[in-house]
């Protein structure tokens, strides 16, 4: 048997990464040969088997068929006699179809060097259509390696927009979307993710309430880029900027969706839309079965960022009200994250990326300042829950109060 590194190990080396994982390739042999051995099975579809010692992936070389819509109807060989560049052939794009020999040789049979040293992703052949996970990968790929120039090859973006075209986006299942999405969330550029989707006509079938949002304006005044689709992509590039932590950007992702359902009559405003924006997140999480963590996250920022935005011109009882409806007692990281958001959202604005938002420090302070209160058990005694409850709620407006006048000293 011959035995190579293969895939993403092979890219990133090249491009001096640091690598994730290492994937391996077995050509010339057969399952008991490599049980033999010691390698323990773990693909159900086809063989792939873990090293005894490293437990890195080892696959055999195979070939796919495709044979019904969707990314399931796929038919795999594998034996002894399919040969490297067969397998690599079947792989997504050029920079993903490399072997490495032992001794350092590259084996590159479908130009995967020149594309690296291009900053190009390009389909490795026209069995890319076949799969439409494939589209989410490409453009996961394109915001992972968009800070080091990498494009999308313009016949691989055909290629794209013809299968949606042809209705395969359609076959993606939620699990595979929110899979492919989460990580995304997670790259040097998220925003990339998603312009790639866009480009390709995906967007508006799995995202159709990010899509809408394009061509959708809002008051110019407060948004010199008008179109809400743009202010949303900011919004996201902000996030990036301030965390990466994934919930913090899909919440900023998320949080003008309402505006994509206000009346054109009312255009340019979008009076209700936190309250319409938080119940459409709710449904996109439910269908695309997306963690409640992200959700909770989300809908709390579509339905609380106006709040947030006027958190200095705020009443110390509307203050302590925004944070019991987040829950922010109990879960204070949650509503730090949310607060990001915010911030971003405020600075997600052509002309504004650099403006300040005291709004962040000073709702910080007060989540502080009420979670620090408490109630002894001398205290408690005789009180039922209620009177404890209340006896809180007295203490914490009382320190929320006296912030509020440090703030107007402040701000004088």
């Amino acid at each position: 048997m011959d035995i190579y590194l293969v895939g993403g190990a092979v890219r990133d080396e090249l491009l001096g990464l640091a690598v994730r994982e290492r994937d391996w390739v077995v050509v010339g042999s057969t399952p008991d040969e490599l049980e033999a051995q010691g390698f323990r099975q773990v693909g159900k579809d086809f063989p792939v088997f873990l090293h005894p010692r490293s437990h890195e992936e080892y696959a055999l070389a195979r070939t796919e068929r495709k044979t019904a819509p969707g990314y399931h109807g796929f038919e795999t060989r594998f034996s002894p006699d399919v040969t490297l560049d067969e397998d690599l052939q079947r792989r997504d794009l050029t920079i993903n179809a490399m072997a490495k020999l032992p001794d350092g040789t590259i084996i590159d049979p479908y130009g995967g060097m020149r594309d690296l040293a291009a900053r190009i992703l390009r389909h490795v052949s026209p069995a890319f259509a076949e799969d439409p996970v494939r589209i989410l990968r490409l453009a996961r790929f394109a915001a992972r390696y968009a800070h080091l120039g990498f494009t999308v090859a313009p016949e691989t973006m055909a290629l794209m927009q013809q299968m949606v075209i042809d209705g395969e986006a359609t076959a993606l299942v939620a699990e595979r979307v929110w899979a492919e999405t989460e990580k995304a969330l997670a790259e040097p550029s998220p925003v990339t993710y998603f312009a790639v989707l866009r480009k390709s006509g995906a967007l508006g079938v799995i995202f159709p309430e990010l899509d809408r949002l394009y061509g959708v304006p809002q008051p110019e005044r407060w948004h010199p880029e008008i179109d809400t689709g743009l202010h949303v992509m900011l919004v996201l590039e902000s996030a990036a900027a301030l965390s990466k932590e994934p919930r913090v950007r899909f919440a900023a992702l998320m949080h003008d969706l309402g505006k994509g359902t206000t009346p054109k009559s009312e255009w340019p405003k979008h009076h209700g839309h936190e309250a319409r924006g938080a119940k459409i997140v709710d449904a996109l999480c439910a269908r695309l079965r997306i963690p409640n963590e992200f959700r909770d996250l989300a809908m709390i920022v579509a339905r609380e960022h106006g709040n947030v935005h006027r958190a200095m011109e705020m009443r110390a009882d509307t203050i302590l009200a925004l944070i019991e409806r987040c829950d922010g007692v109990r879960r204070p990281e949650r509503f730090r994250e949310a607060i990001v958001a915010c911030m971003a959202d405020a600075r997600g604005r052509t002309g504004f990326e650099q403006v300040s938002y005291p709004q962040a420090d000073f709702l910080n302070q007060a989540l502080d300042a009420v979670r620090q209160v408490t109630v002894d058990a001398s205290e408690r005694a005789g009180l039922d829950g209620a009177s404890i409850g209340r006896l809180f709620a007295t203490r914490r407006l009382q320190v929320l109060e006296q912030l509020c006048r440090d703030r107007s000293i402040k701000t004088r």
